[in-house]
């Protein structure tokens, strides 16, 4: 399952790659893809871990760029 997510106020590009480099190692993610330009969270994962995913990435998301947050999208 593909689920897309918004990065609200993310500002920095070099931050971008290191969510996706984080968020691709959260257990269940197949691939995991943050477009800087369009501010979004691209996960595939299987459909039961979404949830669980979408709060450890979210997790991520406030450690590297504390101004934001991830919504869905």
């Amino acid at each position: 399952m593909r689920a897309a997510f918004v990065i609200e106020n993310l500002g920095c590009a070099n931050c971008a790659a290191k969510m996706e480099r984080k968020i691709s190692k959260i257990q269940g993610v197949r691939s995991a893809s943050v477009i800087f330009m369009s501010k979004k969270l691209i996960v595939d994962a299987d459909e039961t871990d979404i949830g669980r995913i979408e709060m450890e990435a979210g997790i991520i998301v406030k450690s590297i760029e504390p101004d934001s947050r991830l919504i869905k999208g």
